[in-house]
């Protein structure tokens, strides 16, 4: 940690604003000036949070739902809890973290801690919005990290989508560069309205960027050919000359940063 950017850090009005304001990081007003310019939680939401530690996130999303909302975070790393949301520890594309998203989901507890209405039987509760500030770990090899982040959107959508009403919202940070035009192109597929937006609140040196999607379409647009956005942006990649074609040799293999590495035995 340089000299340099400890004193950026000390000088850092939003982070003494946070401080302040009791949120848990700076990023908390990001959320806060994407809800102000294009009002994706509405009172009574139910919302869901990924990549949620330390909280900062979780914080605005319960004060934008009101007592009668119910919000949901989710991290692989423990988050103190945030008062009137139920957090989780646990990946969000491992199949036990999603039955207990489901699970917290279907009980419906809201911030007051009351309960929602009981659905019909058989009905599923779904999501009215889903927030994400995701971010890999970072190694400072801004190529790397991006191809990273871009794989890791894409399955923050996978394995989200499906619990998201039509008619829904859906923000995610996405680090720009290769590839992300992609990732863009699926998110149009999906939603009627999606833009870009870089708050306030980013870091002047940051590279980072808000993908704000607007109206969950019932289905994907034809275009789309049924397939997941993970998919889609492995077919623009390849487009543009930056993957190879996947092939019946690359059986058993995974990808990290846009390479194909065989995974170990």
């Amino acid at each position: 940690m340089s000299k340099r950017w400890f004193q950026a850090h000390q000088r850092d009005t939003w982070r003494r604003q946070a401080r302040s304001k009791g949120y848990r990081a700076r990023s908390a007003f990001k959320l806060k000036q994407i809800q102000e310019k294009f009002h994706l939680i509405r009172d009574g939401d139910l919302v869901l949070d990924v990549g949620c530690h330390p909280g900062g996130w979780t914080q605005v999303s319960v004060e934008e739902t009101g007592p009668n909302g119910l919000v949901i975070g989710i991290d692989l790393l423990a988050s103190a809890p945030v008062e009137g949301a139920q957090m989780v520890t646990g990946d969000v594309t491992d199949s036990n973290s999603q039955q207990l998203i489901l699970q917290l989901l279907q009980e419906g507890m809201k911030v007051d801690g009351s309960f929602l209405p009981e659905t019909m039987e058989g009905e599923q509760r779904l999501f009215n919005t889903i927030v994400s500030d995701i971010s890999p770990r970072l190694t400072g090899q801004y190529d790397r990290d991006q191809a990273i982040s871009l794989e890791l959107v894409a399955m923050v959508f996978d394995f989200t989508l499906p619990l998201l009403a039509p008619g829904g919202a859906f923000v995610t940070k996405i680090f720009q560069g290769t590839g992300i035009e992609g990732i863009v192109n699926a998110a149009k597929q999906r939603f009627s309205r999606v833009q870009r937006f870089s708050p306030d609140a980013s870091r002047n040196s940051s590279s980072e960027v808000f993908l704000v999607c607007k109206n969950k379409l019932p289905r994907p647009k034809k275009g789309s050919g049924g397939k997941s956005v993970a998919y889609e942006l492995d077919r623009h990649l390849e487009s543009e000359g930056i993957i190879q074609p996947k092939t019946d040799d690359d059986e058993g293999e995974i990808k990290s940063g846009f390479r194909r590495i065989p995974k170990k035995e």
